[in-house]
């Protein structure tokens, strides 16, 4: 089971939904309060139900809010962007190599979320 780790940064308050075998799968924004973090783990565990909208294609189908967007960064790497409803981007991932383990990490995302306790970082 995945869990949401919320720790201190330097310039405020962040969290990261880690698998259960203990993988980052994706990471916040930095919030400036502990209660505002918490608001944004609650809805991540709300719109990671949403489509994935593939932008590594040509012409591309728009999907609504909350969605997934896949595409490809600067580097050439695979990455996400969870958006909420609001269209705010609400979580992040890391540079998947290829597009096949960059969506298996949403798909770890859609499993682990939901359910996942929130711990403090240690």
């Amino acid at each position: 089971m995945g869990k949401f780790v919320v720790r201190e940064t330097a310039t405020g308050v962040k969290f990261d939904l880690k698998a259960g075998n203990g993988e980052v799968i994706a990471t916040s924004e930095v919030y400036t309060t502990k209660a505002a973090c918490l608001n944004g783990v609650e809805s991540v565990k709300n719109n990671c139900v949403g489509e994935i909208e593939d932008q590594t294609v040509e012409n591309f189908e728009k999907v609504k809010h909350p969605k997934f967007e896949l595409y490809q960064d600067k580097a050439g790497e695979y990455r996400f962007r969870l958006k909420a409803k609001n269209g705010e981007v609400i979580a992040t991932s890391e540079g998947y190599k290829t597009k096949a383990s960059c969506e298996n990490g949403i798909a770890s995302v859609k499993k682990n979320a939901p359910d996942a306790e929130v711990a403090e970082a240690e």
